[in-house]
C-alpha cells in the first residue's frame, strides 16, 4: 500500500509538472520539448529529485508515447499522398539525407565511436521534427504558403525513410548477423509494402470497419488495433513505431479525422512522458563534456537543413523568399531524434551518445522556431547589402568615383 501511494505521488507530480511546463512554453511561444527534457534530467539519476517507484510505469508510458507519435503522423497522410510524394519529391529526399545525415556520421567517427554509433547519430541529425514544424507553420500563419507543400513533402519522405531506417538500427543495435539483419529488413520492407498496397486498394473498406459514430468505440478500436499491430511488428523484429505509422496510413477520411481528434490529448500526454523518460536516462553531469561537439553539430546541420529547404523550394519553382522560409522552417529537430538516440541508449552502445543527442535537440528545438521566423529577413538583408556593395564598386577599367563637394557660401557676416 505504501509503495502504491508513493507511485501515485511521484507520477502525479510528474504529470502536474509537465502541465505547468507546457503552459509556460505556450506563454513563451516555443515548443515544450526542451522543458520536458530538462524535467527528465531533474528527475533522473544525478538530478535534483530521482524517481523510484514510478520509473517502470514511466518506461511503459514512454513506449506508448512513441507509438502514438507515429500513429498520429500516419493519420496526417493518405497512402495515395505518400505514393505521389515518392514519385515527385524523391530527389529532395536524397539531398536531405546526404546533407544532413553525413555530418552526424562524420562526427561519430571523428569521436571514435564506431560505425554503429555513426549510423545512429546520422539518423539523429537527419530527421526534422514534424510536430515542432507543424506547430510553427500554424503559429506563423504559413499553412497556405506556396512553400508549405515542399516542406511537408520532405517531412513525409523522412517518415517513410524511418520505416526502413528503424529496422536497420534495431538489427545493428542488437548485434545480429548480416543474414539476420537482411531478413529483418526484408520483413520490414515487405510489411510496409503490403500495408501501403492494402491501404491504396482497400483503404475505404478498412476505414468502414473501424468507423463508429460513438467516440468511445472509435477510440478503443483504433487504439487497440494500433497497440496490437505495434506489438506484432516488434515480435517480428520490426520497430513497433513503424507498425503504428502504417496503421495511421491505412486509415483515411472521416475515420482518420475522428481518430486524430480523439487521440491528440493521449498523444500529448504520453509523448511528454517519453521525453521525460529519455531525460531520466541521461546524467546531467555527462552533458558539459559534449556541449561543444553538440553546438558545432547544431550549427552545421542547421545550415545544411536551410540549404536542403532552399534547394527543394527552388526546384519546385518557389520565389527566393519562399525558399529561405522553407529552409529555415526545417531546422528544428525533436521527437524522432530522441527516439533514435533512445534506442542506442537502451542498447548501451555509447555512453556519450545520449547526452550529446539531448544537448543537440535542446539547442535546435529552441533555435528551430527562430530560424523559421528570421531566416528570410536576415537572408534578404544580407543580399541587399551585397547588392549595394556591388553597385558601389567601380567597373574594371573605370577610375574610382571621386566625391566632389560643392562650395559652401559663408553667410556668417550676413545679418
Amino acid at each position: 500500500m505504501h509503495s502504491s501511494a508513493i507511485f501515485l505521488i511521484e507520477f502525479g507530480a510528474i504529470i502536474l509538472g509537465l502541465g505547468l511546463l507546457g503552459r509556460l512554453a505556450g506563454r513563451l511561444q516555443f515548443s515544450p520539448i526542451p522543458l520536458y527534457l530538462l524535467a527528465g534530467l531533474a528527475f533522473g539519476e544525478g538530478g535534483l529529485l530521482p524517481l523510484g517507484a514510478s520509473e517502470e510505469f514511466v518506461a511503459i508510458g514512454a513506449e506508448i508515447g512513441v507509438i502514438l507519435l507515429l500513429l498520429m503522423l500516419g493519420l496526417e497522410y493518405t497512402a495515395s499522398d505518400l505514393v505521389s510524394n515518392l514519385k515527385t519529391q524523391y530527389p529532395a529526399g536524397l539531398v536531405d539525407m546526404a546533407l544532413n545525415a553525413l555530418p552526424g556520421a562524420a562526427l561519430a567517427l571523428l569521436l571514435g565511436w564506431g560505425p554503429v554509433a555513426a549510423v545512429v547519430l546520422a539518423g539523429v541529425t537527419w530527421i526534422s521534427s514534424s510536430g515542432v514544424i507543424a506547430k510553427v507553420l500554424g503559429d506563423l500563419g504559413r499553412l497556405g504558403n506556396r512553400e508549405t507543400p515542399v516542406i511537408l513533402s520532405i517531412l513525409v519522405l523522412e517518415d517513410l525513410a524511418m520505416a526502413v531506417y528503424l529496422p536497420i538500427i534495431t538489427a545493428l543495435l542488437a548485434g545480429v548477423s548480416l543474414a539476420a539483419g537482411s531478413v529483418t529488413l526484408a520483413i520490414a520492407l515487405g510489411v510496409a509494402g503490403l500495408v501501403l498496397f492494402v491501404a491504396v486498394r482497400y483503404g475505404r473498406v478498412i476505414s468502414r470497419f473501424v468507423s463508429s459514430d460513438d467516440p468511445e468505440k472509435l477510440l478503443l478500436v483504433v487504439l487497440g488495433l494500433t497497440l496490437l499491430v505495434a506489438g506484432l511488428a516488434q515480435q517480428l523484429q520490426v520497430s513497433a513505431a513503424v507498425g503504428a505509422f502504417l496503421v495511421g496510413i491505412a486509415l483515411s477520411g472521416e475515420v482518420a479525422e475522428g481518430a486524430h481528434n480523439l487521440l491528440a490529448p493521449l498523444r500529448d500526454l504520453f509523448a511528454a512522458v517519453f521525453f521525460v523518460f529519455f531525460g531520466l536516462h541521461t546524467d546531467p553531469e555527462s552533458i558539459p563534456p559534449v556541449i561543444l561537439p553538440a553546438l558545432a553539430l547544431a550549427v552545421v546541420t542547421a545550415l545544411t537543413k536551410i540549404a536542403t529547404g532552399y534547394w527543394a523550394a527552388h526546384r519546385a519553382g518557389i520565389s527566393p523568399k519562399g525558399r529561405w522560409r522553407a529552409g529555415g522552417t526545417l531546422v528544428a529537430r525533436g521527437e524522432f531524434s530522441i527516439v533514435i538516440a533512445g534506442l542506442a541508449v537502451t542498447a548501451g552502445i555509447e555512453p556519450d551518445l545520449g547526452p550529446l543527442a539531448t544537448a543537440y535537440v535542446l539547442v535546435l528545438v529552441v533555435v528551430g522556431p527562430l530560424t523559421a521566423r528570421y531566416t528570410e529577413p536576415v537572408a534578404l538583408w544580407l543580399a541587399g547589402r551585397r547588392t549595394a556593395s556591388a553597385d558601389a564598386r567601380p567597373a574594371p577599367g573605370e577610375p574610382p568615383a571621386v566625391e566632389t563637394l560643392e562650395p559652401v557660401e559663408d553667410n556668417s557676416r550676413e545679418r
